[in-house]
């Protein structure tokens, strides 16, 4: 039987009580805190539900290897008076059990069984794997204790703690040590109620090679078609982005039940397969009714897509056809408050979070980052105040995150630098890449590019790719010199990015702005000889639930001409009132003024906003989102005299007092509110 070596090595360096050990695949916190919100779903049947429910399973509980006890005590001498008393005292205390509600009595009655009985009667296993069960759920370390007690455990006892490892956030390892134990003693087999929770622990751990060899044992013995297990499965290698392997053991099942569509849908939603995973879940409503672990997973996909009339959709079909317990769900509210965010409707978003009954510190995390997404940081600082000081929560280093990032984005360098302190000396959280990345982003976007650089050289951790491009393009927009932008620029392709197109295109602006167009000629050349493409410009807005992408100069579009005619009178109209576009950051060639002016005027979110001008209703919002990092282009701002309305061949224009603009893109998400129509 082929297994890690690494089983072997930690059990023997660890025998009974395991340390504590980093295992390879844990996820940062924020990326736990999203697991945690969207997995919890992936269900395991109920021992209890297995064992207990059905009197005919008892005979399985009962079962023991063939070969006789080493001694039983005198008190166990098979005579019909003792062995009555004996079950009498069996039931007696399996009645405690029932009743019994802590630690404390749970110890009293284990006690009490050890006094009298032993743990090699076979008549004492139902007893103890009771025993143990009880204790499983209260103290892991006691339970561990009471099973090593047991000589001839069985099935049951041995699944009851690897289930009790898997639940546990710090014992999830030891539930696959235990799982390596019980194939090397071969005194009982694994059955169809081990490997779900075993998979469920591979999966927690990102341990998919241990999780591919549970897969071959369960093919080997036999229980691939069961649903719980592949249910499993496909949890175990959506997590660990297999998901071609997910979809493959999905479309092979004999039977799925609910959990199997929720499991093949969030992951597609992890992997950020979003279209697959609404495509997927509109097959499942054929079949299903969606529960509410499957509408986490649709909001979240809304979120993914920025489709907001979508996410309007399912949040109305939980209101409807969910029980209160399903629209109360913390989680799923949470993922409503995720979802307006990303979407642009902040204040839908505010409203569903001040309705929510229970919050938990993720319900602040996600208000406060969404709101600073908005670039609404005083808002976002005023939650973290209500969270701490009204709730009395103690925030995390997520939290912190969401604070910093409201700080950059307003430039709001001493509060940054204040609540950065906090986070070390009065919470005593240790700053990851994210809290540096956010207060190296502030201090360089300030122009206090010197300040960045000594907060860089002195961090304990070694810079990340996302850090030196934060400064290569603060280097940029503050003109800090090409000598310091070509360092920056090195650091960013030692740090593993050189494969993307973004360091390049801001070198050669830095060339650019300098007039060195042979230095700009040499980088273009470096990106063809290292078959870096620039990724092309995306802009994509919803119209009635459907999406519509624009790239720079597009005319695929069916309605292009009208398009075209509303930035016609786009351009008219500022130029009326003596507009003037910033070419500064077009084209980086030594173009004329007029080529720089068309490059610019064509960009694909000015496409997208004449388009939403075009097609939306007086007073909608336009919401415009990019696939890259946003750059200040919405230079111009609409005259009166939009949203078109009517006859679309015979554009027809009428007075408004203002309009909204939202563009957003994957890293910053600037907004536009309530712009004057002057």
């Amino acid at each position: 039987m082929m297994l890690s070596l690494r089983f072997v090595s930690i059990a023997e360096a660890r025998g009974r009580n395991l340390p504590e050990k980093e295992f390879v695949g844990f996820s940062s916190s924020l990326e736990e805190s999203d697991l945690n919100k969207r997995r919890s779903f992936v269900e395991t049947p109920s021992l209890s539900a297995i064992y207990d429910s059905n009197p005919v399973n008892v005979t399985m509980v009962l079962t023991v290897s063939p070969s006789p006890p080493p001694h039983i005590t005198p008190a166990f001498t098979p005579n019909l008076n003792g062995y009555s008393a004996n079950r009498h005292g069996h039931s007696r205390l399996l009645l405690l059990l029932n009743e019994c509600t802590d630690m404390y009595r749970l110890k009293q009655i284990h006690a009490r069984a050890l006094r009298t009985t032993s743990t090699h009667d076979p008549h004492a296993l139902f007893l103890f794997s009771r025993i143990l069960r009880s204790s499983s759920l209260a103290d892991i370390d006691y339970a561990w204790r009471v099973f090593d007690q047991i000589e001839n455990s069985n099935s049951f006892m041995w699944n009851t703690l690897i289930m009790a490892c898997a639940r546990s956030f710090e014992r999830r390892e030891d539930a696959i040590q235990l799982y390596y134990r019980l194939l090397e003693e071969g005194t009982v087999m694994p059955d169809k109620h081990t490997f779900p929770f075993v998979l469920k622990a591979c999966a927690y751990l990102y341990a998919l090679f241990e999780g591919r060899q549970v897969h071959a044992q369960v093919l080997k013995l036999g229980y691939d078609s069961d649903v719980y297990v592949n249910n499993s499965l496909i949890h175990l290698y959506g997590t660990c982005d297999c998901l071609d392997i997910a979809l493959k053991i999905f479309e092979r099942m004999p039977e799925r039940n609910v959990v199997s569509w929720n499991v093949i849908i969030d992951a597609h939603v992890l992997l950020g397969e979003f279209d697959i995973a609404l495509k997927l879940f509109r097959e499942m409503q054929n079949i299903f009714v969606p529960d509410g672990y499957t509408m986490q997973s649709v909001v979240s996909a809304c979120a993914g897509l920025g489709a907001v009339s979508l996410g309007m959709w399912a949040h109305a079909w939980v209101l409807r056809k969910c029980g209160a317990d399903t629209v109360g769900d913390v989680l799923v509210n949470n993922c409503l408050v995720d979802m307006y965010c990303k979407c642009g409707s902040e204040e839908i978003a505010r409203q569903v979070f001040e309705r929510m009954a229970i919050r938990d510190a993720n319900s602040w995390n996600l208000m406060i980052l969404g709101l600073a997404m908005h670039g609404k940081s005083e808002a976002a600082l005023e939650y973290f105040v209500r969270m701490v000081r009204r709730e009395r929560l103690v925030p995390d280093s997520i939290t912190f995150v969401g604070v910093l990032s409201a700080c950059n984005h307003r430039g709001l360098v001493r509060e940054g630098q204040k609540y950065f302190d906090m986070m070390i000396t009065e919470y005593k959280i240790e700053p990851r890449l994210e809290h540096y990345g956010c207060l190296v982003d502030l201090l360089a976007r300030a122009g206090l590019i010197d300040e960045a650089l000594s907060l860089v050289s002195n961090m304990p951790i070694k810079p990340d790719v996302v850090i030196w491009r934060s400064l290569l393009d603060a280097c940029c927009k503050n003109n800090a010199g090409v000598e310091l932008s070509e360092e920056m620029a090195s650091q960013v392709l030692e740090s593993g990015g050189d494969h993307c197109s973004g360091v390049y295109v801001l070198l050669s602006r830095v060339y650019a702005s300098a007039r060195r167009w042979d230095d700009v000629g040499l980088v273009r050349k470096l990106m063809t000889d290292k078959g870096v493409a620039k990724e092309p410009g995306c802009s994509s807005i919803e119209i009635d639930g459907t999406s519509h992408e624009f790239f720079a100069g597009d005319t695929s579009h069916p309605q292009r001409e009208e398009i075209y005619r509303v930035l016609d009178v786009i351009e008219e109209r500022l130029e009326s009132v003596g507009h003037v576009p910033d070419i500064s950051q077009a084209s980086m060639v030594d173009e004329v003024s007029d080529k720089k002016r068309l490059a610019l005027r064509v960009h694909s979110e000015r496409l997208a906003i004449a388009f939403g001008l075009l097609s939306l209703k007086p007073g909608m919002p336009i919401r415009v989102f990019k696939n890259l990092r946003m750059e200040p282009v919405l230079a111009w701002i609409i005259g009166d005299g939009f949203p078109f309305h009517g006859d679309l061949s015979l554009i027809k224009m009428y007075d408004v007092k203002e309009l909204e603009i939202c563009v957003y893109s994957e890293s910053r998400v600037p907004c536009m509110h309530n712009i004057p129509a002057t």
